[in-house]
């Protein structure tokens, strides 16, 4: 089998922890062509992972001339949909990393550009793929919990603002732990509720905790002049069919309530949360039970490959559909509600109002 041709837009943090190294070891294709604005990041990356005729460039658009099957978008936010966009009518299958976009408006043109060219186009929305997530996947799918009508999204960090990039310039980045961490939340949330019509939202927005000097950060001290995205960010949503999802996103906040990515549902038959591991909740023979799958046993066998990692199975995910072999399991479409629903988070908190859907 003839190994595909890809191609990094993008050699920083999120290219090298996560899409290179799982790309490598899954071994369904080489990596030929490296951008990055700074030369010597693209060499690295190239002298690392990259196939021995690897090329370096700094300009995505010429990169993008070359003879690939698929490229992966690992810049900052600003430039997701733009970049993608022009890979897509380059005739380019696409990664793109989370946040889909910067807004709502940049998510929809991404799908339109997939639309029209006919290529796949995906996000990097890798938490979907974890057991636990996979297990409450099948439960809801198999109608476990019932109708669930109440869930939260659940992204919170004590003290743990990254400090490295640009995470923390909002003009490159749209925001700060709402857009970064929250995304992945609410990406998790909606998916296993099969959920994607949202009718409002309303959002609050903090800066309360980027100023502190005495910080006790898990990533060492940040600059407070730097820190131009919010610290903590909370959404309440309401569904068309009535149900309520809560989102509660944070680098820094005074909790021992942490938990990051990780989803609870409340439904009609059963809940489930993640706090301890995945656990089921419910009432049998009029008795409460919890119930706690072993979810190092066993597994889903079609992910059974050389990297079974979350990371991993993405990428044999994504590749296998560009090669025809299988379908997305996260579709553009369901990663622009995502996106749809945090930019009106954003927006309900300069305004003070509720932002309804049409």
């Amino acid at each position: 089998m003839n190994k595909l041709r890809v191609g990094i837009i993008g050699c920083g943090g999120i290219a090298n922890g996560k899409h290179m190294p799982a790309i490598k070891k899954v071994g369904l294709a080489d990596m030929v062509a490296f951008c990055d604005i700074v030369e010597e990041r693209a060499q690295k990356a190239a002298k690392e992972f990259g196939a021995e005729d690897a090329k370096v460039f700094t300009d995505y658009t010429e990169l993008l001339k070359e003879d690939l099957d698929a490229v992966y978008v690992c810049t900052p936010n600003r430039s997701h949909a733009t970049i993608s966009v022009a890979a897509l009518h380059a005739g380019k299958n696409v990664m793109c990393e989370k946040p889909m976009a910067l807004n709502y408006e940049e998510a929809c043109t991404m799908v339109q550009a997939a639309k029209e060219t006919g290529k796949i186009l995906t996000i990097g929305y890798q938490n979907r793929y974890r057991s636990d997530s996979l297990y409450l996947k099948q439960e809801c799918e198999d109608g476990a919990l019932g109708e669930v009508y109440y869930a939260k999204a659940k992204a919170i960090r004590r003290r743990a603002v990254p400090t490295w990039g640009v995470f923390l310039n909002e003009y490159e980045q749209g925001g700060g732990p709402l857009i970064d961490i929250g995304t992945h939340a609410l990406d998790l949330t909606l998916w296993t509720m099969n959920n994607y019509k949202p009718k409002y939202a309303v959002g609050t927005v903090y800066h309360k905790l980027n100023q502190d000097q005495d910080q006790g950060n898990a990533f060492g001290p940040w600059n407070p002049e730097d820190f131009s995205v919010e610290d903590s960010a909370f959404g309440f949503v309401v569904m068309e069919n009535g149900a309520t999802i809560t989102l509660e996103a944070s680098w820094a906040l005074n909790t021992l309530d942490v938990l990051e990515a990780k989803t609870v549902l409340c439904g009609t038959k059963a809940g489930a949360d993640m706090q301890d591991g995945l656990r089921i909740n419910g009432v049998k023979h009029n008795r409460q039970y919890v119930t706690k799958p072993d979810l190092n046993a066993g597994g889903v066998a079609f992910y059974a490959g050389k990297d079974s990692s979350p990371e991993g199975i993405e990428q044999s995910v994504f590749l296998n559909a560009v090669m025809g072999n299988g379908e997305l399991t996260v579709l553009p479409e369901q990663a622009a509600v995502v996106t749809r629903i945090l930019d009106a988070i954003y927006e309900s908190a300069k305004t003070g109002k509720p932002v309804y859907f049409e």
